[in-house]
C-alpha cells in the first residue's frame, strides 16, 4: 500500500498516523503495526521488521509502530515497561506508544490506587516524548471521564484513543470528547470479531456496492476519519482490507449502518467500572 494523503490522519503531536494498519494479537503479519506488551509478540514483530526493510528497499521511517503499556507494569513500573517496549522491538524510538488499560493489573477496578497508577504511568509516557523515544502518546480502552481526567490534569496530551468501535458500537462520547480535545480516534474490533460479516444490514450494503462485508465495515470507520487495525494471518484477506480506500458508502448507506447502533460490545473486558 503506498501512502496519499487520503490515507493518514494528521495528530496533535506533528506526525501523522496511517488510516489502515495491521493488528497483531497473536499474529505477526503492513505499513503500520499494531502490537503490545501484552500479546508477547513485541521482540518478533522487531526482528522481523528488522529483516524485511532491507529486503525492500524501506526504512524504519516507511513502518509505524504502536505499542502499548501494559497493565502490570502501571504505575511504578511503567518506565521500565516502556524500556522494554523499545528493548524488545529493536527500535530508536516507538511512533505511537499507549496505555494500554485504565486499571492495574492485580488492583479491583474501585480501588482509587487506578487513578494514581495512571497519573504515574503518563508522567513516564510524558517524559519518552519529551526525549524522541516515543513520537506520540495515547491511551486505549479509556472511558470519556477518564480520558477528561486526563486531559485536565496532564502537559502532554493524548494523541491518539484506541477502542472497540463498529456499527454496533459507535462510540458517540467518545468521539465528541476526542474531536473537541484534538485527540485521533482509532478503532479496534471493527469487525466485532466476526459476528457483523453476517449481520443482514451490513450485508444489504455490501451486496449494493458490490464490496464484501469487511470492506463496508471497514469503509465506515475510514470515511469519518477513525484510523483502523484489522487482524488478518491470510494475505488474500489483507490485499481486501487495503482496497477500503477504493470507494465511498453514500449518506444513505452510512445512515443504514448508524441506525445499527446498540452499545454491543464484542470484547467482553470492559473498563467503565475502573475509577
Amino acid at each position: 500500500l503506498v501512502l496519499n494523503a487520503a490515507h493518514v490522519a494528521p495528530l496533535n503531536s506533528g506526525t501523522e498516523i496511517p488510516l489502515l494498519g495491521l493488528g497483531t494479537y497473536k499474529l505477526l503479519g503492513y505499513r503500520t503495526f499494531d502490537t503490545a506488551a501484552v500479546y508477547g509478540n513485541e521482540g518478533q514483530l522487531g526482528q522481523v521488521i528488522r529483516e524485511l526493510l532491507p529486503k525492500h528497499g524501506l526504512l524504519r521511517s516507511d513502518v509505524f509502530l504502536i505499542s502499548k503499556l501494559g497493565p502490570a507494569d502501571q504505575g511504578s513500573r511503567a518506565r521500565e515497561g516502556c524500556l522494554k517496549s523499545l528493548e524488545q522491538l529493536g527500535c530508536e524510538y516507538i511512533d505511537l506508544y499507549l496505555v494500554h488499560w485504565p486499571g492495574t493489573a492485580g488492583l479491583e477496578p474501585r480501588d482509587p490506587l487506578n487513578a494514581e497508577h495512571r497519573a504515574q504511568s503518563w508522567s513516564v509516557l510524558e517524559e519518552f516524548y519529551s526525549s524522541g523515544q516515543f513520537k506520540a502518546i495515547g491511551v486505549s480502552n479509556y472511558t470519556a471521564k477518564h480520558l477528561r481526567d486526563l486531559i485536565r490534569s496532564r502537559t502532554v496530551p493524548p494523541a491518539v484513543l484506541q477502542m472497540e468501535c463498529h456499527p454496533r458500537l459507535v462510540q458517540r462520547e467518545l468521539r465528541d470528547v476526542c474531536k473537541e480535545a484534538g485527540i485521533h480516534f482509532q478503532a479496534y474490533s471493527s469487525l466485532g470479531k466476526g459476528a457483523l460479516l453476517n449481520e443482514p444490514e451490513v450485508k444489504k450494503v455490501a451486496e449494493v456496492c458490490g464490496r464484501t462485508p469487511t470492506q463496508v465495515l471497514l469503509r465506515w470507520a475510514v470515511q469519518q476519519g477513525i484510523s483502523i487495525l484489522p487482524r488478518s494471518s491470510q494475505p488474500g484477506r489483507v490485499q481486501e482490507n487495503a482496497r477500503v480506500f477504493h470507494f465511498e458508502l453514500s449518506k444513505k448507506e452510512m445512515d443504514k449502518l448508524d441506525s445499527l447502533n446498540t452499545e454491543t460490545r464484542f470484547c467482553t473486558r470492559d473498563s467503565a467500572d475502573i475509577i
